[in-house]
């Protein structure tokens, strides 16, 4: 884990919110994954609905559009169902999609066991964080919360 200040530095100036100190950097930069593919529990591939699929990974059933309904119907294929709050729930595990002022999905976030959430961002680090902490320019707000029982 990156340990130095120069990391938590750049993430903060990405990430205004991160400043207050609430985070934690949990894993060091790797580009073979992002986000969606954390959120998902992928580690190996890079989830998005482009046009390349030879580098880009989308559930074969889920239309290849940058929607929240796209990114909805992607994560259903997982066992997630949309949910109206993201709270902690016992026995339930949740993810938080972001999306910019025109409705483009930028970003996803899992929430982990203890309720604090943990963020692949882009191709650099993963973080642990409260969910409203990636809110701002770069990634939009908070645009749906889905849930599915914790396996």
């Amino acid at each position: 884990m990156a340990t130095n200040g120069e990391p938590r530095q750049a993430l903060e100036a990405l990430f205004p919110r991160l400043k207050k100190g609430d985070y934690q950097i949990t894993s060091s930069a790797d580009p073979k994954y992002n986000c969606i593919a954390w959120a998902a529990h992928d580690s190996s591939n890079w989830w998005w609905p482009g046009a390349d699929v030879e580098k880009e990974y989308w559930p074969a059933a889920v239309a290849r559009q940058a929607t929240v309904a796209a990114f909805q119907l992607a994560f259903e294929t997982l066992g997630f169902v949309p949910c109206d709050h993201e709270l902690l729930e016992a026995g339930t595990e949740k993810i938080a999609l972001f999306a910019d002022h025109a409705g483009i999905p930028q970003h996803a976030a899992r929430q982990l066991e203890n309720g604090r959430w943990t963020s692949k961002l882009g191709k650099r680090e993963d973080i642990e964080h409260a969910v409203k902490d990636l809110e701002g320019e770069q990634y939009g707000s908070v645009v749906l919360i889905m849930k599915r029982p914790r396996t």
